[in-house]
């Protein structure tokens, strides 16, 4: 007698992220921080500072550091930089853990002008720049009221791909719990890891960065964009291009000048590019979600891709008003797309520590 064969599962049902919600702080920093770094510099140096500052593609950083009474900013006389040795970690820490949730809360209320957050039953939280326990998932949850049944994954230290870390969480809870609506939030203050750096590598790392925070639902309604498979990868011999290390004095960013050569490298690899566009011509991808992490990236990811000189245009403007915003940086291009006209095929790209690659892709809702 035969025997019967199992039936097939019945497929996942698709995740969407339904809208999202941006804050970033009132204190523009961009220039105090350029004339503060050219200072640090002797005269060959300055030369090259001022052409890569002109040429980052960035207007203006914002800081939860907050003016001087003189109007001042964090470097100037009574600023929270204005001395050396700069404040330590505890002192940074205790900042973090006032802003950081302040900053979220800000970030979720944009989130909720858009689109009703109610019957959270999943928080997800992404952040690198900043330690405290209870963790700022836990803070967040209580200023919401949110139940204590609410589960929440804290995702902390990946740097700027934690953003597709945290929506594929959501995605995989999403299929696995159809019901479930997923609160994702990501925020970082990097502009409370200020260095005295003198050397120019590490100024221009630092000319990137300011702060900001973004929110997203995502759920099986059929809204927004339908989140699709992920992908990752390790670029060989590259664990030291980007560091994020633990000092006595905040956290040191390590952006080594070799990362965009190194990226472009690899998406010229014919499989490494057929992983990221999900073995489609990129010429057929017409949504472009890529990590703003600097003017070079992004210019090395067009080229590499052979994309429009418009492919990118969310991004680059992402970074034109707020720099690099570690993992909240991708949301808010994810904010922009969602405003512009439907995608067919899209592909979310970033790219952090390790040197890794995070991404997937995405479409509108039918």
């Amino acid at each position: 007698m035969p025997v019967p064969l199992p039936s097939p599962s019945p497929a996942a049902p698709p995740a969407y992220l339904n809208a999202v919600g941006t804050a970033v702080p009132d204190h523009d920093i961009h220039t105090a921080f350029i004339a503060w770094a050219r200072a640090r510099t002797d005269s060959r140096s300055t030369k090259v500072f001022d052409r890569m500052a002109s040429r980052s593609g960035i207007a203006h950083r914002w800081s939860v550091l907050p003016p001087t009474a003189a109007g001042g900013s964090p470097v100037d006389d009574a600023g929270f930089y204005a001395t050396e040795p700069h404040p330590g970690t505890a002192a940074r820490m205790t900042l973090y853990a006032e802003h950081a949730p302040e900053l979220a809360i800000r970030a979720i209320a944009a989130l909720r002008d858009r689109i009703a957050i109610d019957g959270i039953t999943h928080l997800v939280v992404a952040s690198c720049t900043g330690f405290v326990a209870p963790g700022i998932d836990q803070i967040i949850a209580r200023r919401l009221g949110l139940s204590s049944s609410v589960e929440r994954l804290l995702i902390g230290f990946m740097g700027c791909y934690a953003a597709i870390v945290a929506l594929r969480s959501a995605r995989h809870i999403v299929r696995s719990e159809p019901s479930a609506r997923v609160l994702v939030v990501t925020v970082e203050l990097s502009t409370l890891h200020l260095q005295p750096a003198n050397d120019i590598e590490a100024l221009l790392a630092m000319l990137q960065f300011g702060d900001g925070a973004a929110a997203a639902l995502v759920t099986a309604d059929a809204a927004g964009f339908a989140l699709e498979a992920p992908f990752a990868a390790s670029l060989p011999d590259s664990e030291t291009l980007i560091r994020w290390d633990v000092t006595d004095a905040g956290f040191a960013m390590h952006l080594s000048g070799e990362v965009p050569g190194r990226i472009a490298a690899a998406l010229s690899d014919a499989a490494f590019r057929t992983v990221v566009s999900d073995g489609r011509p990129p010429e057929s991808i017409d949504g472009w979600a890529v990590h703003a992490g600097g003017r070079s990236i992004l210019d090395a990811v067009e080229h590499a891709m052979h994309l429009n000189p418009d492919a990118l245009a969310a991004s680059r403007r992402v970074l034109a008003d707020n720099g690099n915003m570690s993992s909240a940086t991708l949301m808010f291009v994810f904010e922009a797309l969602l405003k512009g006209p439907p995608i067919g095929h899209g592909v979310a790209l970033a790219f952090g520590p390790g040197l890794a690659a995070e991404g997937f892709g995405f479409r509108s809702a039918p």
